[in-house]
């Protein structure tokens, strides 16, 4: 799976805010144990520039990290870091196990059908609380489709040919009349 991680950069957390007045960061960590973020070695900006090395100094009641910059000292040179978001190389990540996929590596393949006929490209993965979805920019449009990331929806996926399979959801044409409630006085 090497051809799919090379340049990708993985998202790890994001700098929130300041904690008193010696330079210290809040951090919104996206790895499995937040005070593993520091683990990962200097991190970058999603261009892979201005690297950050952090020291985690504790764990928030609300799950936020407590951390210090490598060479920053006050609250004015962690102001200027709020709202940054720090990634590593994808290839400083370890390989998921089976059935788990960091988003880097589906973002940009392509989405067929059981027939292998393309339907579009993955652009995003999104998470609005209730699982992942794949977000499918359908082919010759500017439309995007949100199908649910499962197995049921997403039975196959071939990282060496860049696609995977998308058993897409029926969809039911509902006329505007019919999506009144009914009337219970009827």
């Amino acid at each position: 799976m090497s051809d799919t991680k090379s340049g990708k950069r993985i998202l790890l957390g994001e700098i929130t805010g300041v904690h008193g007045i010696r330079g210290d960061v809040l951090v919104r960590a996206h790895t499995a144990d937040p005070e593993a973020i520091a683990d990962y070695g200097p991190l970058s900006d999603e261009a892979g520039a201005a690297p950050l090395t952090l020291k985690v100094l504790r764990q928030t009641p609300k799950g936020a990290i407590i951390a210090r910059v490598k060479g920053i000292s006050d609250r004015n040179g962690a102001e200027a870091l709020k709202g940054r978001k720090l990634y590593v190389a994808r290839d400083a990540m370890p390989e998921p196990s089976e059935d788990e996929f960091y988003h880097a590596d589906l973002i940009g393949l392509a989405a067929v059908d059981a027939a292998g006929v393309t339907l579009g490209e993955v652009v995003a993965v999104q998470n609005f609380g209730a699982g992942d979805l794949l977000e499918i920019r359908m082919s010759g449009t500017k439309r995007t489709e949100l199908v649910a990331f499962t197995k049921a929806v997403v039975p196959g996926i071939d990282f060496p040919a860049r696609r995977l399979t998308v058993v897409m959801p029926e969809t039911v044409d509902v006329p505007p009349d019919a999506a009144e409630p009914p009337d219970e006085n009827a």
